[in-house]
């Protein structure tokens, strides 16, 4: 097996493909032939250091892959071998070999390619999750998606189409504008050189909107409840402004830490809004919620609603690159490996 490894936390040049033996399925387990896995924030966020849930160093990340069924471990009676799947895992899936629970490996629509299966799982499991689980997202809404352009951030934004009847604002550099336009953004706002606050609340007449996608963290969720209309919803789903730096910048994270917004209930429930967290990775044991989440997925992709902006596919030799494109936000929709 090959794998793209974190050696050690830093930048991106702390990546190497490492070699080592096969992994092996254990009970309730399915063994995959990677052909593709995706890449995540919570990927660059583990290297600079700053993700708690990953394991220590050396690492393999990778919560998604494509592939083919390699073994069956005991008491799994199927998928059969061989056959074409999508899977989640609980990191290692950047390799070309993973684990992962069978109730997380799910087979492929005979018309859904290796790039589509891997860029499913993590992307629209969470964007579907914040808007119909968490959220309730409903015709003659207005919502605001930060990173817009990101593979959540579109995810989001063709779920928000399918409900229809939904007014999107997104966050993004002018660049990937246009991108946006036709992925159904009424409002894009280029965070670089706009107050999206400002921006917002001209838009709407100083009513705000009624539910926010913020990924961003720190202060940034303190200024979202601030532009929220009555009965509306912020959720907060990552802290990606806390990786700034290709290195752990820990003097940095406290700033953040200070300067983060504390709630408490009768602040709430004075202005009527609602601050709500997702963490998909911490979901892990509701397997009956998640596995339903990736069959209504599956039922949409059927449908025509549910498809992927693949960004760029790069070999795991490439690794630091895939990372540093993510870090710098540069890139547009889902970045893959390709494993095989």
């Amino acid at each position: 097996m090959r794998a793209l490894t974190i050696t050690r936390y830093g930048p991106p040049e702390v990546l190497a493909v490492r070699e080592g033996p096969d992994p092996v399925a254990g009970p309730g387990q399915v063994c995959i032939r990677v052909a593709r896995a995706g890449l995540n924030f919570a990927d660059v966020s583990a290297r600079v250091g700053l993700y708690p849930d990953a394991p220590k160093p050396p690492m393999v990340m990778g919560y998604e892959v494509s592939g083919t069924v390699a073994a069956l471990g005991e008491g799994v009676s199927g998928p059969p071998v061989g056959t074409r799947v999508m899977a989640m895992t609980h990191f290692g899936g950047q390799a070309t070999h993973a684990v992962a629970d069978a109730r997380y490996v799910v087979p492929l629509p005979d018309a859904m390619d290796l790039d589509q299966a891997a860029a499913l799982p993590v992307n629209w499991l969470t964007a579907h999750h914040m808007l119909h689980r968490v959220g309730h997202l409903r015709p003659g809404m207005t919502l605001l998606v930060h990173m817009a352009a990101g593979g959540v951030g579109l995810a989001a934004i063709a779920l928000a189409r399918a409900v229809g009847g939904v007014e999107i604002f997104g966050t993004a550099s002018a660049s990937k504008h246009a991108v946006l336009r036709e992925a159904g953004v009424a409002h894009p706002i280029d965070y670089r050189s706009q107050d999206y606050v400002a921006e917002v609340k001209r838009l709407t007449g100083g009513r705000g909107v009624d539910m926010i996608l913020d990924a961003l963290g720190g202060p940034e969720w303190a200024r979202g409840t601030s532009i929220l209309a009555p009965v509306g919803q912020l959720i907060c789903f990552g802290w990606a402004n806390a990786t700034s730096g290709e290195s752990r910048n820990l003097l940095t994270v406290v700033g953040g830490l200070a300067m983060m917004k504390r709630w408490n209930a009768l602040d709430l429930m004075s202005r009527n809004i609602t601050v709500s967290g997702v963490n998909v990775g911490h979901l892990w044991g509701e397997a009956d919620t998640m596995r339903a989440t990736l069959d209504a997925l599956i039922g949409l992709w059927g449908e025509g609603k549910v498809r992927s902006h693949i960004d760029r596919v790069f070999p795991l030799a490439e690794g630091p690159a895939a990372h540093r494109r993510m870090h710098e936000r540069k890139n547009v929709g889902k970045i893959l490996f390709e494993c095989a």
